[in-house]
C-alpha cells in the first residue's frame, strides 16, 4: 500500500471545465482530496449542487474528501471597460476612479475599489497582474487617483489591481466576503480560506466571525501579500495563529517580487511542519496542462520539489478549473507525487515539531519512531479532534496513516493533511483496530507481498475525547 498511498495530497479548483456531475466524479476517483469552490466567482446554487455531487461520489468511493471555500477578500478589480481592452504606452497617465459607473474608452477607467482612501504618491500599482506597471502620481479627489504608466501594454475589463507598498490596514473583509462567510457556515465546508492576509491579527478576526456564526470550518491563510512575507517573525506567526496556510505564489510574485517566491515556500512550509498546521502549494504548478496535454519538465520538477520539501497538499487552479485537459492534470500530478515520495526522502527540519500539546507531539514522535523501527505497514491513529493525527503527520513518516474519527469533519478536514486517510466510526474502546480489521478485510488495507501479515502501530487513547491519547500499540492483522 505504502508505493501507491500518496502522501502529499491534490487540492483541486472547481471550475466551468469541471462543472458536470461526471467530471466531478471523475476528479474524486482520479485522485482529488480536496476541491476548493473559488468564490470570485459562481452562485450560491451552484456551490450547493457542486457540494452534493462531491459528497455524493466520495461517499461511493470510499474516502474522505476536503471542501474549501476560498473567499474573494480585498481582490482589487478594474471595472468594465468600453470594448473590454485597452492599449497604454509607457508615458501614459491614467486615472483610476471608483466613482466611475460606466467607462468611456478613455484613459479614465472604472476600478472596484476606493484606492484614493488608502494609496499614497509614488506607491507602485500594478494592472493585469502585473503586465502594466505605474506609480501613483496624484490623488485627484475623494475616489479617483492618477497614475504614470511605466511600460507598454494593454489592460482587460475586471484584471486584477495588485498595490505591493500600499497597507490595506486590515482591511481585507469585504461586503461579499461576510455574506459568503455567513452561507459557507450553513453549509458543509471543511475549510475556509482568506485571501491577502497581512498579519495574524487577521486570522484572530476571521476566527471571531466564524464563531459567531457557529462554523466549525478550519481557517486557511492565503499567503500572498508583501506585508506578510516581510520578516519570518510575521510568517511564523500567521502560522501559528491559523489551522493551515496556502503559498500563493502568484499574487505573492507581484506583490513582493518573483525572486522572493522560493524562499517563502521553503520556510513556510517549514513553519507548518513545526506547529502540525497544513500547508498547501497553489498557483502554476502545472500552468501549461490547460492548454497541452503533458507538463513541461520544469512543472514535474516545481511538483517533486514541493513533495520532497513535505507540504502537506499541491493545488490545481486554472488547469481544472477552465483547462482543457483536468483529469489528465490530476494525474500526472499523482504520477509525480507518488514516483518522488518512493524514490527519495523528505527533507528533514532543523527543529522537531512542537504542535500546541506536548503529549501528541511526544506520543507522535515515539509512534513514528517506534513504526520505522519494526517496519510498520501503516500508523493508525484513533482521534477525536483530529490533533493526534497532525501531530503524526508532522513527523512526516514514510508510511500511510490511517486515522479513525468519530467525527465527520474531522475526516473531511484531515484528507488534507500529510499521509492521512480518514474514515468515520463509531466510538468505542476498540473502535480503531476494528476499523483496521474491516479496512484488511474490505481490501483497503493489504497485506504486502512476502508477508503473512499487516503490521499496525496503533496510536489511541482510553477516551473519546480531546487530549486522551496516551498508548502504542504494535499490532499484527
Amino acid at each position: 500500500m505504502s508505493t501507491l498511498f500518496k502522501r502529499t495530497k491534490i487540492l483541486a479548483t472547481v471550475g466551468p471545465s469541471v462543472f458536470a456531475e461526471e467530471k466531478l466524479k471523475e476528479m474524486v476517483y482520479a485522485g482529488v482530496n480536496g476541491f476548493r469552490l473559488n468564490f470570485s466567482h459562481g452562485t450560491y446554487d451552484e456551490r450547493d449542487e457542486q457540494i452534493k455531487i462531491i459528497r455524493k461520489y466520495a461517499a461511493e468511493r470510499g474516502k474522505s474528501v476536503a471542501i474549501v471555500q476560498d473567499l474573494q477578500g480585498p481582490k482589487i478589480r478594474l471595472g468594465e471597460l468600453k470594448g473590454n481592452h485597452l492599449d497604454l504606452k509607457a508615458g501614459d497617465e491614467i486615472v483610476l476612479d471608483y466613482a466611475i459607473k460606466e467607462h468611456d474608452g478613455s484613459k479614465k477607467m472604472p476600478v472596484q475599489y476606493n484606492l484614493a482612501e488608502k494609496a499614497k504618491v509614488g506607491e507602485p500599482i500594478f494592472l493585469f497582474d502585473g503586465k502594466i506597471r505605474t506609480t501613483v502620481k496624484e490623488i485627484v479627489s475623494k475616489t479617483a487617483i492618477k497614475c504614470t504608466v511605466e511600460n507598454d501594454g494593454y489592460v482587460m475589463s475586471r484584471k486584477g489591481v495588485n498595490l505591493p507598498d500600499t497597507d490595506l490596514g486590515g482591511d481585507i473583509f469585504t461586503e461579499k466576503d461576510l455574506a459568503d462567510i455567513e452561507f459557507g457556515a450553513s453549509r458543509d465546508f471543511d475549510y475556509v480560506a482568506m485571501s491577502f492576509v497581512q498579519s495574524a491579527a487577521d486570522i484572530e478576526k476571521m476566527r471571531s466571525i466564524l464563531t459567531s456564526h457557529g462554523s466549525k470550518a478550519k481557517i486557511i491563510a492565503k499567503i500572498e501579500t508583501k506585508k506578510a512575507v516581510e520578516t519570518d517573525e510575521s510568517l511564523e506567526a500567521i502560522v501559528k495563529a491559523t489551522d493551515g496556510i496556502m503559498i500563493a505564489r502568484g499574487d505573492m510574485a507581484i506583490e513582493a517580487g518573483a525572486e522572493v517566491v522560493p524562499i517563502v515556500q521553503r520556510k513556510l512550509i517549514a513553519f507548518c511542519r513545526q506547529y502540525s498546521k497544513i500547508c498547501i502549494v497553489a498557483t502554476q504548478m502545472m500552468a501549461s496542462m490547460v492548454e497541452n496535454p503533458e507538463p513541461t519538465r520544469a512543472e514535474v520538477s516545481d511538483v517533486a520539489t514541493a513533495v520532497i520539501l513535505g507540504a502537506d497538499a499541491v493545488m490545481l487552479s486554472d488547469e481544472t478549473a477552465n483547462g482543457k485537459y483536468p483529469i489528465d492534470t490530476i494525474k500526472e500530478m499523482k504520477k509525480v507525487i507518488l514516483y518522488t515520495q518512493n524514490h527519495t526522502q523528505i527533507q528533514a527540519l532543523n527543529t522537531l515539531p512542537t504542535g500546541s500539546y506536548k503529549n501528541y507531539d511526544a506520543i507522535s514522535h515515539a509512534a513514528v519512531e517506534i513504526a520505522h523501527a519494526v517496519k510498520a505497514d501503516v500508523i493508525v491513529a484513533a482521534t477525536k479532534s483530529g490533533a493526534t493525527a497532525a501531530a503524526i503527520a508532522a513527523q512526516r513518516p514514510n508510511m500511510p496513516i490511517v486515522s479513525i474519527t468519530s467525527e465527520p469533519r474531522v475526516a473531511g478536514q484531515l484528507a488534507l493533511t500529510y499521509a492521512n486517510s480518514a474514515f468515520v466510526r463509531e466510538y468505542d474502546e476498540n473502535y480503531a483496530f476494528d476499523a483496521v480489521q474491516d479496512l484488511k478485510q474490505s481490501g483497503y488495507l493489504k497485506t504486502p507481498e512476502g508477508k503473512d501479515t499487516l503490521k499496525v502501530v496503533l496510536v489511541s487513547g482510553l477516551r473519546d475525547e480531546e487530549g486522551g491519547t496516551n498508548s502504542i500499540q504494535i499490532r499484527k492483522i
